[in-house]
């Protein structure tokens, strides 16, 4: 064993240096204490090692390799003891690295009582959220945020000032819950801070602004689109999170039941017509969108999408972001690339009659469309194209399907309770029903995850028909549920039997039938 504070080798002499892990990496707060204050956690990271413990007088380094040593032994100096290297997985080292940040970092609360006094923020610049080496509390309060924001699951976070506070709102499984309180002084550093990351205009106050923000945490990439819009007491801000590294859902993991799955297959492989998802706003419409467009994508297909925004890059497929300044509209983009001999088209929304007629046409000379319509069930969205000037046999001839979907909160296997089932639902056959409860795993809210429920309405000859001859939509449901059609309620009260979510979440999310 060598005393490294005498030299530093270039390389270790391996049956001396490695020390083989007996057991599992220790507990990341007895490291958090073996580790000097002053020593920043960023150093480390990007070294990957880790002090993980002193056996008479020697300091245990933990790495993945032998390419740490030298950094191991500058460690060691730093340290003023000898080391030896012990050797664990790379993931074990990064995980425990990970909650030492959470061990160490200011609590997202602790830097709000810290922000008195803040007023020069324009010099403010943008940095990997986990740092530990930043001092100015507006940045680590937003850095908490986000890091916090990402720990607890949550898809947006928003910034609401009022007369005499500032609400910092998480958006968790497609819930709303408070998150922190800050006094109303605290908006003007908070909000300009974001607008910096966001590329902003820090000047501007009156009008509403757009920016995107693309942090680190760790080695996770994370973009943020960050939507203001200015208020009576302040600038609010709305920020949706997309996380990269969960990556994209595929078909397999929408978690369809299988019948479900066999419908939807049946539309989509088919090589020309129109298929529409409908539902509100954070309902999973585009995110069933990129599954099937993963499924279809192969070298001899030319997919190409108009979306607004791009939320990930899909490989393979080509993708227009929609630039209205620009004068690069839906219906514009989705003209030009009709040119581009497309045999897939994505319209990110059907938003006018000239993006809907435009849609129709590709989908009536040989194009597979996929697009969004904003309606509340799948029956809805063929008479809403109607309405918005497609004539009722064009319609009938083009679309193939629609599909509804709504996302309700997943109960927690480890705490839901058995119950009795409302009455409304026992008079439909409901026997039994599961309630949350709440515990450790699910954050005390009974809930964890989410539950896609798709309501799907496949267009056939007789339902053809019916649209042509201008049948309401009580008409078209009737002559589709004699075809094993099931609406969005009744598919909520198969998933409420079997426990996957609770008889309130099925109301919150479909309404009651």
């Amino acid at each position: 064993m060598e005393n490294v504070v005498q030299s530093l080798p270039s390389s270790p002499p391996p049956s001396e240096t490695e020390k083989k892990p007996d057991a599992a990496l220790p507990e990341a707060k007895a490291v958090a204490e073996l580790i000097p204050e002053s020593m920043g956690l960023d150093v480390l990271r990007s070294s990957k090692i880790v002090p993980l413990r002193v056996e008479d007088g020697v300091l245990i380094v933990g790495a993945s390799s032998f390419d740490a040593y030298t950094k191991a032994q500058m460690l060691g100096v730093s340290m003023g003891l000898p080391i030896d290297l012990e050797l664990h997985p790379d993931k074990d080292i990064s995980d425990l690295l990970h909650t030492l940040y959470d061990i160490r970092s200011v609590a997202t609360d602790e830097a709000a009582k810290n922000m008195e006094g803040i007023e020069d923020i324009d010099d403010l610049s943008r940095e990997d959220v986990l740092s530990d080496s930043v001092d100015v509390p507006v940045i680590r309060l937003v850095n908490g945020l986000f890091v916090d924001a990402l720990k607890q699951r949550a898809t947006d976070i928003h910034v609401e000032p009022y007369e005499d506070e500032v609400l910092i709102r998480f958006r968790v499984d497609g819930v709303l819950q408070d998150r922190l309180r800050l006094p109303r002084t605290h908006q003007a550093p908070l909000t300009s801070r974001i607008k910096v990351m966001a590329k902003m205009d820090i000047a501007e106050h009156m009008a509403p602004q757009d920016g995107r923000i693309g942090i680190t945490l760790g080695d996770r990439a994370v973009d943020i689109r960050v939507g203001l819009v200015p208020t009576q007491h302040g600038e609010r801000l709305a920020m949706r999170m997309l996380d990269k590294g969960h990556g994209l859902l595929t078909l397999e993991d929408l978690g369809m039941e299988k019948n479900e799955r066999q419908v939807m297959e049946s539309l989509i492989y088919r090589p020309h017509g129109m298929i529409l998802f409908t539902g509100p706003t954070g309902s999973g419409k585009t995110t069933s969108l990129y599954a099937i467009l993963q499924a279809l994508a192969k070298p001899q297909v030319n997919i190409i999408t108009v979306e607004d925004p791009i939320e990930y890059a899909l490989p393979g497929v080509a993708q227009i972001q929609v630039n209205e300044k620009a004068g690069v509209s839906f219906a514009s983009a989705l003209r030009s690339i009709l040119r581009q001999d497309p045999d897939i088209v994505m319209i990110g929304e059907m938003r006018d009659f000239e993006t809907a007629h435009i849609g129709v046409q590709a989908s009536l000379t040989g194009h597979l469309v996929l697009s969004t319509l904003h309606t509340n069930d799948s029956i809805g969205a063929v008479i809403r194209l109607v309405d918005m000037g497609i004539e009722p046999y064009l319609a009938a001839s083009c679309i193939i399907g629609t599909v509804a979907q709504r996302l309700a909160r997943r109960l927690c296997p480890h705490c839901r309770r058995q119950t009795a089932a409302p009455a409304v639902m026992a008079r439909q056959g409901v026997k039994t029903a599961y309630e949350p409860v709440g515990c450790p795993k699910c954050n005390e809210t009974g809930y964890r995850g989410r539950l896609g429920l798709y309501e799907q309405f496949v267009i056939d000859e007789e339902i053809q028909e019916a649209v042509v001859a201008g049948a309401p939509a009580s008409k078209l449901r009737e002559v589709a549920r004699g075809r094993g059609f099931k609406t969005l309620w009744e598919i909520g009260l198969d998933a409420v039997e079997s426990g996957k979510t609770s008889p309130e979440e099925l109301v919150r999310v479909a309404g009651e039938e």
